[in-house]
């Protein structure tokens, strides 16, 4: 069983992607996606991605402005849905979660990277996440 911080955080992508594909509110979002495919989840896993659901959804121009400094040779609007998903979630922990170790951050955002991504995804998401960590211990 995985743990809870990583349960929600592949909600919070899960929820992420329905309200963008779906062009639908992230609160609208949550509320689908917990009622139809986790009904089950514990009180942590709904709270955290709450969290980074409400959180990301709120700074999106912020953080593909910061995808975009950080990702060379790449337009935020042209990477695939995932990887900007991924970043903008990972981006938003990065900044707002500080309790969590950078480290954290960066290898949960790999791993969904990985599951959920291409193939070259995971090394895109490491290079990018690991540019936007530097600048933001500068």
């Amino acid at each position: 069983m995985s743990r809870p911080r990583r349960q929600a955080r592949e909600a919070a992508l899960q929820i992420l992607y329905f309200a963008e594909i779906g062009k639908t509110g992230a609160g609208a979002a949550l509320d689908t996606f917990f009622s139809e495919h986790q009904p089950d989840a514990s009180d942590a896993v709904r709270t955290f991605a709450a969290e980074l659901v409400n959180g990301t959804s709120s700074e999106l121009a912020a953080l593909d402005e910061i995808i975009g400094r950080h990702s060379e040779h790449w337009r935020v609007e042209r990477l695939a849905v995932i990887d900007r998903l991924i970043l903008r979630l990972a981006i938003w922990e990065l900044r707002h979660e500080r309790e969590t170790p950078p480290a954290v951050v960066l290898n949960e955002a790999i791993e969904l990277a990985r599951r959920y991504g291409t193939d070259e995804s995971a090394r895109f998401v490491n290079g990018v996440l690991d540019s936007v960590r530097k600048a933001l211990d500068a």
